[in-house]
């Protein structure tokens, strides 16, 4: 079984999608290394999954916790989320800012 699923992440690792902008424009966009650290976060690779993009953890926690708040309905759960989304936008746009000023866009 875990040979099934080891090529499985091998399979999807040679398919990931290209990035439009970087195709067009030669550069990273704000979402590039996105499919990569989904994929080694599901490898269970934390810390390479946030050096990748640093976002992703907590995208996926609020991903998952709107879901889970459109099915219980969490008191507080839309301002959680609002402030969430935020805080990954921040994190997003400092991690961008990052790339550029270490020139690591391409």
């Amino acid at each position: 079984m875990a040979q099934q699923q080891h090529s499985f992440f091998d399979w999807v690792e040679r398919h990931l999608l290209t990035c439009p902008f970087k195709a067009n424009f030669g550069f990273d966009c704000p979402g590039c290394g996105l499919q990569r650290s989904v994929l080694a976060l599901f490898k269970g690779d934390l810390i390479g999954s946030f050096k990748l993009y640093p976002a992703t953890i907590p995208l996926v926690f609020v991903v998952l916790f709107t879901i889970i708040h459109l099915k219980v309905d969490f008191k507080f759960g839309a301002q959680l989320i609002k402030i969430t989304y935020a805080g990954v936008a921040v994190i997003i746009l400092i991690s961008y800012i990052y790339k550029i000023y270490n020139h690591q866009l391409i």
